[in-house]
């Protein structure tokens, strides 16, 4: 586990004036950007760090099913573009962590709300990748879903996390792209393979509608989230144009989702779906999902075993800072 050490911003907002909230409140009316320097609530100070730690939490835990699969994809092809995308989520993870940090807490601290089980991530990410269709369902519905909550977040009020949304959500259309790739590859093979790719579909639309956040009516905190212009949408808006969006898609694989109640309402102009299993969410969410164990203890160990690298590039820093700070006495001309 990780010693917290000082962090180099503010952890508490300044003490609130009338100008300062006057000042917060023009920026919200004016759907503007809130940056670190500026006086903010400490309602929203918490939720932003809350929000954006686990946004980076679950990029660096869902890491994890993908990198299984690396030595084993297909073909050389596959483990490249796989390895890129690992790669993709390792940066995410910082760029997040970095934007949290601006917000008064050290990156050691919100590590180790993770490694001691204080902290969330997504419940997508606690279920197994069983077959290399999985990995296909990953980056098409579970990649997809990410755009789909995270597009919004580039207009988020914060700055420093709207602006990291951006090169995010970018990279995970790559990511989408190669999940849609990889099933029509396998739905237009043999017949074999057209079973496992629906297979896993099966496994993880559930899940991954799922991963907006529980029912409007249980997410009390989503409303308070959008009258700040943190969230654009509420959690079943955007599970509604998640579901009108990929139902075309399917069709266009040749698959199609076992939900009994998906069907086009004319009146709507959506399509209805089923209720989700929020018993299982809770679950997963609570840590007795299928894989929280697996993921948590292999995310400790590899803190642990990369503590020798962390360790050096600190000496390294203080040496090159020693290196460069003039002795006293000497003028530097």
């Amino acid at each position: 586990m990780t010693t917290p050490t000082t962090t180099r911003f503010p952890t508490t907002a300044p003490v609130a004036d009338d100008e300062g909230q006057r000042h917060f409140d023009r920026v919200i009316a004016e759907d503007s950007r809130i940056e670190p320097t500026d006086w903010m609530p400490d309602g929203y100070r918490r939720t932003l760090t809350r929000q954006i730690s686990q946004h980076a939490h679950s990029e660096i835990i869902g890491m994890q099913p993908e990198a299984n699969w690396i030595t084993r994809a297909p073909s050389l092809k596959r483990k490249a573009i796989l390895m890129a995308k690992v790669q993709d989520e390792a940066g995410h993870g910082l760029y997040l962590y970095s934007a949290a940090e601006t917000l008064g807490t050290n990156r050691d601290e919100l590590v180790d709300q993770l490694l001691t089980g204080r902290a969330k991530y997504s419940s997508i990410f606690n279920y197994p990748a069983r077959t290399w269709a999985d990995i296909g369902a990953i980056g098409w519905l579970v990649d997809g879903a990410a755009i789909c909550n995270q597009v919004p977040l580039c207009r988020c009020s914060y700055g420093p996390y709207a602006r990291a949304m951006i090169r995010v959500c970018k990279e995970e259309s790559f990511h989408q792209r190669q999940g849609w790739e990889i099933l029509y590859s396998l739905s237009h093979g043999t017949a074999a393979q057209k079973q496992m790719a629906q297979e896993a579909i099966n496994r993880f639309y559930g899940p991954a509608l799922q991963m907006f956040g529980p029912p409007d009516e249980d997410s009390p905190n989503s409303q308070q989230s959008m009258s700040w212009n943190i969230k654009r949408f509420s959690n079943d808006e955007l599970r509604q144009r998640f579901v009108d969006m990929i139902v075309p898609q399917a069709e266009a694989l040749g698959l199609h989702f076992e939900d009994p109640d998906l069907k086009w309402n004319e009146e709507r102009g959506h399509y209805d779906f089923g209720e989700l299993d929020w018993t299982e969410f809770k679950a997963a969410i609570r840590g007795s999902g299928p894989c929280n164990v697996q993921r948590l203890q292999r995310r400790r160990q590899a803190f642990d075993d990369g503590a020798w690298v962390r360790e050096a590039a600190a000496a390294y820093a203080e040496k090159t800072a020693s290196r460069s700070t003039p002795e006293r006495g000497l003028h530097v001309a």
